[in-house]
């Protein structure tokens, strides 16, 4: 399983709403989205990761891939996450 990490000038707040200080672009993530990159932002890996979804949101192992996966989809296509 890869590693990631989230870009250093990224800025999270505890309602979702995200800040690169470098650029000055923002956006805005669910609660799911602000779990991963937060864990992301600990240098927690992917199994790390895909296991305390599973936990924190009740379900199972195939979903919290799927959604990992489409987020950090999501975070490559805007440059704020880089694999390790």
């Amino acid at each position: 399983m890869s590693e990631y990490k989230i870009s250093d000038n990224l800025a999270v707040s505890e309602s979702g709403f995200l800040f690169m200080a470098n650029s000055g672009e923002s956006f805005t993530v669910n609660e799911t989205g602000r779990f991963i990159i937060n864990n992301l932002k600990e240098n927690k890996s992917e199994e790390e990761i895909l296991s305390l979804l599973t936990n924190e949101f009740d379900i199972d192992i195939d979903t919290a891939q799927r959604d990992f996966d489409e987020f950090l989809t999501l975070l490559r296509n805007l440059k704020l996450v880089e694999e390790l």
